[in-house]
């Protein structure tokens, strides 16, 4: 179990690389992986379940105990990001299957990766942890009510088909992973140290899917469409600081919001554009997978050199 824990703590920490080999790879044999197509449903459920492993009562607490900070987190995470895509779409006059992509992956909740790169940012973590938890729980209403919003007048929008869709690939699996977590503790502990390796092999396996599955059109489009997810989550994460700062927050609290806002759970985004949209509107969120974990890192780093205002204060006295 030692020996898987190192593996799966190794994997881990070298995600962005092992995304970029399989979606290279992916991508000049794409009859490789066109298989696992079928199976980005499941593998994003098996995500959600190991996230319902760790989450416990205590994640919840800072909502009760500042509960200002939590809503400025969850108003950041699902206002800016789908008014920027929205804006990014109709500013760039993007073509409909890519804007609506676009705005999938912007009105997702925050994922999960956000969590690590606050605590390397030295920003505060429960904070981050809490507006996590809840925009995941708000995102089955949330999420299709954007997306209708903003996306239907390039496609049709079915709200209430996202709804359950998201409920299905979200919702349920979490809530199994708290009962198993809760029935099951120890076994639930420790199948809780391999989950960096499964979640890394199951993003991996979905972006492979999603670049095989439309190898000619990224081959044609794919650099605009990631110059697009950069300035998206680089706007992202820039305007999630000003937004805490704009609400009077301290630094630990603004690095938070900012990586909360930057970093979306961007394989909902894929799973909801291949049951729902096409697969060329799955490419921006598989894109935005492979990016955030590399812009993350860097933005965690650049983070961890700027004092919070406590150290400052430790240091001076």
């Amino acid at each position: 179990m030692e020996s898987l824990e190192k593996l799966s703590n190794f994997v881990g920490k070298t995600f962005a690389i092992w995304v970029l080999l399989f979606a290279a790879l992916a991508f000049f044999s794409p009859d490789a992986f066109k298989w696992i197509g079928k199976y980005i449903t499941p593998l994003l459920g098996i995500i959600m379940f190991g996230m319902g492993l760790t989450v416990s009562p205590s994640d919840f607490r800072e909502v009760f105990r500042r509960p200002k900070d939590v809503a400025v987190g969850v108003l950041g995470q699902f206002l800016i990001m789908p008014l920027l895509a929205f804006g990014l779409a109709k500013g760039l006059q993007l073509p409909p299957e890519i804007a609506v992509g676009v705005i999938l992956v912007g009105c997702c909740p925050g994922g999960t990766a956000s969590n690590v790169m606050t605590y390397l940012a030295k920003g505060d973590v429960p904070l981050s942890v809490a507006v996590t938890s809840v925009t995941t729980l708000l995102a089955p209403i949330v999420t299709p009510a954007l997306i209708l919003l903003f996306a239907s007048q390039w496609v049709p929008v079915d709200a209430l088909a996202l709804l359950w869709s998201i409920l299905q690939i979200v919702i349920i699996p979490i809530v199994l992973g708290f009962i198993v977590k809760t029935l099951f503790k120890k076994p639930a502990e420790a199948g809780a140290k391999a989950l960096p390796l499964v979640s890394t092999i199951a993003i991996v396996a979905i972006v492979a899917a999603v670049v095989a599955g439309s190898q000619q059109k990224i081959a044609t489009t794919g650099l605009a469409i990631f110059g697009v997810v950069i300035l998206h989550n680089g706007l992202g994460l820039l305007i999630g600081y000003l937004f805490g700062k704009l609400f009077g927050m301290n630094r630990a609290k603004q690095k938070a919001i900012s990586i909360e806002v930057g970093m979306q759970n961007s394989g909902l985004g894929v799973a909801i554009a291949t049951a729902h949209f096409s697969p060329l509107a799955a490419v921006p969120s598989a894109i935005f997978s492979v990016w955030h974990n590399i812009s993350g890192p860097i933005v965690a780093t650049i983070f961890s050199r700027m004092k919070n205002e406590q150290q400052s204060l430790d240091k001076n006295t």
